[in-house]
């Protein structure tokens, strides 16, 4: 019975669940790298992203990689990104099953799905590519212009996302507003990154 009790509450215990699922995958990666210490602390990053603004900016971000790195020349060349999946099962008029949607200006009608159109999005991420470039810095046209406004970020706040995402926020991201929102909701007594969120993602 006490056992049985123990079992309970490891099953509705979310942090339980991920230790064990964490320690054999960081076990395996540091064999496989030949080092030791903390995994996911040494390599990866947790961001909460916590509104529009924050989500586009962190997907172009991610989208933009390999033209950053100059692996790929191009969104639609950069391989193994969402980008590019979106881009190929747009072609054929379709819609990739494994990512969400992009609903437009149709997110009233539908509960699921990302608040902007498919080519707005593409068109970001394009023209954003073009200006990071070092041999193609210049104006911003006007249809990017446009999304940022809906989104109040600024053409410097958005090539500043788009270039240091991980750099900028190191735990949740959004707006002042939604940052202190959500510092409230996890019981966390100090709210970080409102310096950041003011100068990437409050501006008019």
């Amino acid at each position: 019975e006490s056992t049985a009790k123990v079992y309970k509450q490891r099953l509705i215990d979310i942090s339980w669940f991920m230790r064990s699922l964490n320690e054999p995958i960081a076990r395996q990666a540091n064999r496989e790298d030949n080092c030791t210490g903390h995994f996911w602390e040494g390599r990866f990053t947790s961001q909460a992203l916590l509104d529009e603004g924050a989500l586009l900016s962190c997907m172009a971000y991610v989208d933009l990689n390999p033209v950053r790195a100059a692996i790929a020349a191009t969104p639609e060349q950069s391989d193994f990104t969402s980008i590019q999946l979106r881009i190929k099962a747009a072609i054929k008029g379709e819609q990739p099953k494994k990512l969400l949607p992009f609903v437009g200006n149709d997110h009233h009608k539908k509960t699921k799905g990302i608040r902007f159109s498919l080519q707005d999005y593409l068109t970001l991420v394009d023209e954003t590519g073009r200006v990071l470039r070092e041999d193609k810095r210049g104006v911003i046209n006007a249809e990017v212009t446009d999304i940022l406004s809906r989104l109040h970020l600024s053409d410097e706040s958005w090539l500043k996302l788009t270039n240091d995402f991980e750099a900028i926020f190191t735990g949740a991201v959004g707006t002042v507003e939604h940052l202190c929102e959500f510092s409230a909701h996890v019981g966390l007594q100090r709210t970080h990154g409102i310096a950041n969120a003011k100068a990437c993602l409050n501006s008019a």
